[in-house]
């Protein structure tokens, strides 16, 4: 029986509309067509940045407790349609129906934590009179909305990196103009529903859906964009900052995850949550641990468990609950996968499990003996492939993670707390998981890396910092203070 198509419409400054031209979304594990989607035009996106800038401008001030109400209005109302997000979630990407469970949950968390850190926006007094002669100065600063954000989000986690965007910016009393992955609008397109029904003021959430390319410079180049929060790729990241002008720019842009296993590690504990970390949602995971460093007095039984655990994984229909690793987005990326093991195995490489294609699926892959000159070595894989290396000391361990131009997060195991504190001061990421693997994260933390993995930090109050500017007030008093 074929599935009934939807025809999805653009939540555009308080009103769904649809548009004169469409494009397809397809389940990547069927490739059936799902929904038929408008798509927008770069005049179409200029027009609404435009007219949310002059949304912005007619409201003088927007009220924190407003603010506060129409986050967790929608935090509720997606928490009581968890199930229909999360099927969406599953359908129109990659993730499992467990782990698009558990996306639903974080995004709830994510748009309450927003609603709790609007209310903490707060300045500082500033003691003017430390310098001689401003003895009758006295003074602040505070925090103000910057304006338009322009978003631009991934596949990959469509509806948690939507509200990692959003949640913020409205925290902070800017309008948002969203533009998700072209494979995943739908979970967007869901949450400006909860915020449509939340009471958002007009103007201030828009959801464009079309073409990254058509779009992308009218997003980011145009003067009412005060600031870009972009998650994607290094090429993409490049070609933003080339386009963006003197503006704010947040980018999350991808990483080579490695975790660092010690020989006084518990070795369980580190096969089981570098397993997790490796191939939960197929591997499509920033923080997705790709490198593993295994001090040498450990690496045989730590190689034998990890290959024997990996092998337990069950690859399958992402509706199931019985599922662990569904799909990749689409057959091309399986395609490209595939093409950079066989350029491993060729070079050398072990494959100690997987290395299999069938269609966009892609086994969960075990490699040993990978040269540092491969692409599965040095860029970021993006799929549900992992290596495994054996070291001699950590700091042997820390030189070969830092060999790459990403640094994300990374993970150590081990009982040493030196050995931590080496990894926690030599390891060039903007956050190490001690005990954990990279793709340890909580939603309330600075979120963020170095290199080519980003620019600013993520996590809903920094995220705020960023989406906010500084603004200092002075009062010089007729008579000193001391008088």
């Amino acid at each position: 029986m074929q599935t009934k198509v939807l025809s999805a419409k653009m939540y555009v400054l308080g009103d769904w509309v649809s548009g004169t031209k469409t494009f397809d979304v397809f389940d990547p594990q069927s490739n059936e067509m799902i929904a038929r989607v408008p798509k927008a035009s770069a005049e179409f996106v200029e027009n609404v940045i435009t007219q949310a800038a002059e949304a912005f401008r007619s409201i003088s001030s927007w009220p924190t407790h407003e603010r506060i109400n129409v986050l967790q209005r929608a935090a509720d109302y997606i928490e009581e349609y968890h199930e229909r997000y999360a099927y969406t979630i599953a359908r129109e990407g990659s993730k499992t129906i467990t782990e698009a469970r558990g996306e639903v949950s974080r995004t709830v968390q994510t748009l309450r934590i927003s609603a709790e850190e609007a209310r903490r926006i707060k300045g500082e007094t500033i003691n003017f009179d430390q310098r001689e002669g401003s003895e009758n100065r006295t003074g602040y600063y505070f925090r103000f909305p910057i304006g338009v954000v322009a978003a631009i989000t991934p596949f990959n986690d469509p509806l948690n990196l939507v509200a990692h965007k959003v949640g913020p910016a409205l925290a902070a009393g800017n309008p948002v103009v969203l533009k998700p992955a072209s494979v995943t609008p739908l979970s967007a397109l869901m949450l400006a529903e909860a915020f449509d029904q939340a009471g958002v003021p007009r103007g201030f959430l828009s959801v464009v859906t079309g073409s990254g390319r058509e779009l992308g410079d009218a997003l980011v180049s145009h003067p009412e964009v005060k600031m870009v929060s972009f998650t994607g790729g290094t090429n993409a990241g490049n070609r933003i900052t080339e386009k963006a002008g003197l503006k704010k720019l947040g980018m999350e842009l991808g990483s080579n995850s490695p975790v660092i296993v010690m020989k006084d590690a518990d070795l369980h504990d580190a096969v089981k949550s570098t397993v997790s970390g490796a191939f939960a949602a197929a591997g499509q995971n920033c923080l997705g641990v790709q490198r593993v460093f295994i001090e040498e007095a450990l690496f045989e039984d730590f190689t034998e468990l990890f290959a024997e655990r990996t092998k337990e994984l069950e690859v399958g229909d992402k509706q199931s609950e019985w599922t662990d690793v569904g799909p990749l987005i689409n057959e091309q990326e399986a395609e490209r996968i595939e093409e950079w093991v066989q350029e491993a195995v060729d070079a050398g490489a072990k494959v100690l499990h997987g290395g299999k294609r069938n269609g966009a699926y892609y086994d969960p892959t075990v490699l040993i003996d990978v040269p540092h000159s491969c692409r599965l070595y040095y860029e970021e894989v993006f799929g549900p492939v992992v290596m495994l290396e054996s070291v001699g000391s950590i700091q042997e361990a820390v030189q070969a993670a830092n060999d790459v131009d990403y640094g994300l997060q990374a993970g150590i195991f081990t009982s040493n707390i030196d050995h931590a504190f080496y990894a926690v001061h030599h390891l060039h990421v903007g956050g190490v998981m001690v005990n954990d693997s990279s793709d340890y994260r909580v939603d309330e933390m600075p979120f963020g890396g170095v290199k080519k993995s980003g620019i600013g930090r993520e996590g809903v109050a920094y995220a705020i910092e960023e989406m906010t500017e500084q603004r200092v007030v002075c009062f010089k008093i007729a008579q000193p203070w001391s008088q």
